[in-house]
């Protein structure tokens, strides 16, 4: 596919995207590599541009370089951003309690430990739709629970009973202290986040570096 297609793919997907308005999003295509700049409305916006993207076949890789911009009249003051995002927290997490954040200029910072990738990931989900933030780091460490020697198996086992991935394609290294290390090739974004979330799932995994390729 010419990039000229793919560009044009894409600018067809996000005006088809009802959370997103495109009108100020700048749209570049190198090899299957997008770039992605200008400005958006919220957060919650900049991410669905992405996820959107993400969808168009023929993206190999995203430059996120999109720009949050509010209105000075709905700025939030980061007091206020940062008993939003507690009290959401509190809604959301049963263990909450181990969360610290900052605001500042409307990013948020998470920091603390949790047990499991999904509660991570579910904290940063829970805040990142608040109105007035710019952004979202997530700084949250996942506390190892088991050994770590047979989780690359543990893994592989995990992707031979997934419908989605070819296994064979994919090679796991296990380093210290559950940082594992993905490498080979996918067919699309699906396939690679079925094989990141298998990673992912098994218990005493702290990192997880993707170098998976989409074909």
């Amino acid at each position: 596919m010419s990039n000229k297609q793919l560009r044009q793919d894409i600018l067809d997907e996000l005006d088809f995207e009802p959370s997103v308005n495109a009108t100020n999003i700048g749209v570049a295509v190198d090899n299957g590599v997008v770039t992605l700049n200008g400005h958006v409305s919220s957060y919650a916006e900049k991410i669905a541009t992405e996820q959107a993207v993400r969808r168009v076949k023929g993206v190999r890789a995203i430059a996120q370089e999109l720009e949050v911009r509010y209105p000075s009249e709905r700025k939030t003051a980061d007091d206020e951003i940062a008993k939003r995002a507690l009290d959401i927290l509190r809604w959301s997490l049963v263990s909450s309690e181990a969360i610290k954040l900052t605001v500042h200029s409307g990013l948020i910072t998470l920091s603390g430990e949790m047990e499991w990738q999904y509660q991570k990931k579910a904290a940063e989900d829970a805040v990142r739709k608040l109105s007035g933030i710019v952004g979202v780091i997530n700084n949250i460490k996942i506390k190892p629970q088991v050994s770590v020697s047979d989780l690359k198996q543990k893994i592989e086992d995990a992707l031979k009973r997934s419908a989605e991935v070819e296994a064979r394609a994919i090679r796991i290294t296990v380093r210290d202290g559950g940082n594992i290390l993905l490498e080979g090739k996918v067919h699309d974004w699906m396939e690679r986040d079925v094989v990141e979330n298998a990673a992912w799932s098994a218990p005493g995994v702290t990192v997880v570096e993707d170098r998976l390729t989409i074909m």
